[in-house]
């Protein structure tokens, strides 16, 4: 069974949705953490919907945010733990858009996942393997998580934009042309890439604008 996503949201500017971006926050965080980018970005996509779902777990790493799945390496989990927790985070998710989608009568094609670092590594597993393709992906200082089932598991191929500063301490920059790579190997034709320069564990405004860049001209919205 799986479990409901506290969800914060912004409706669109105009009062009318078209399009939907899903915020997915990172290891430790919540959905409020990434909801205040609505307001620079919903300045330009006045009939986006955002909203960003907090992850399904309290998080043993930082006990008064959320995590998608168990981090061995910070918390002490097995490799089991982290892995069944993301299983079932990932059926979470998708039961979580496939009612966002009912709820606010959107397509698939009007919704798009913007992730950071953990978020990003939901974002790239679960975009790929839904039957019905996405707007886009972008994803912030993340990684993609077993890159080698990816040519044998994806469904579909929505155009995928990845971020990282190159100061990142956290999730090393290198994952980014590793995933672009990986991406590219499996058959997308559409990967767009930027390098953050100066940036450690974050989101920088030039970031952002590629971001708002990529959900208005590879996006539609």
């Amino acid at each position: 069974m799986t479990r409901v996503l506290n969800t914060g949201r912004k409706a669109p500017v105009s009062g009318e949705t078209r399009s939907c971006v899903v915020f997915l926050h990172g290891y430790g965080a919540n959905g409020a953490d990434l909801l205040g980018l609505a307001d620079p970005l919903g300045e330009h996509l006045p009939d986006t919907l955002f909203v960003a779902p907090d992850a399904p777990e309290s998080c043993a790493g930082a006990p008064m945010g959320f995590q998608w799945f168990p981090i061995p390496w910070i918390d002490g989990s097995s490799e089991e733990e982290s892995m069944e927790g993301m299983a079932r985070a990932i059926d979470d998710l998708n039961a979580f858009l496939d009612a966002l989608m009912v709820d606010e009568d959107l397509l698939p094609e009007q919704v798009a996942l913007v992730g950071f670092s953990q978020g990003t590594m939901m974002s790239l597993h679960v975009g790929p393997r839904r039957e019905d393709e996405l707007a886009g992906i972008v994803g912030f200082s993340g990684r993609l998580l077993a890159p080698e089932l990816l040519a044998d598991e994806v469904v579909s191929k929505p155009p995928v934009l990845l971020i990282h500063g190159d100061m990142d301490d956290v999730v090393p920059p290198q994952s980014l042309p590793e995933a672009a790579e990986a991406l590219q190997g499996a058959g997308w034709k559409e990967v767009y890439a930027h390098v953050m320069k100066g940036t450690a564990h974050g989101i920088a405004p030039d970031g952002l604008s590629v971001c708002l860049a990529f959900l208005r001209d590879k996006c539609g919205f």
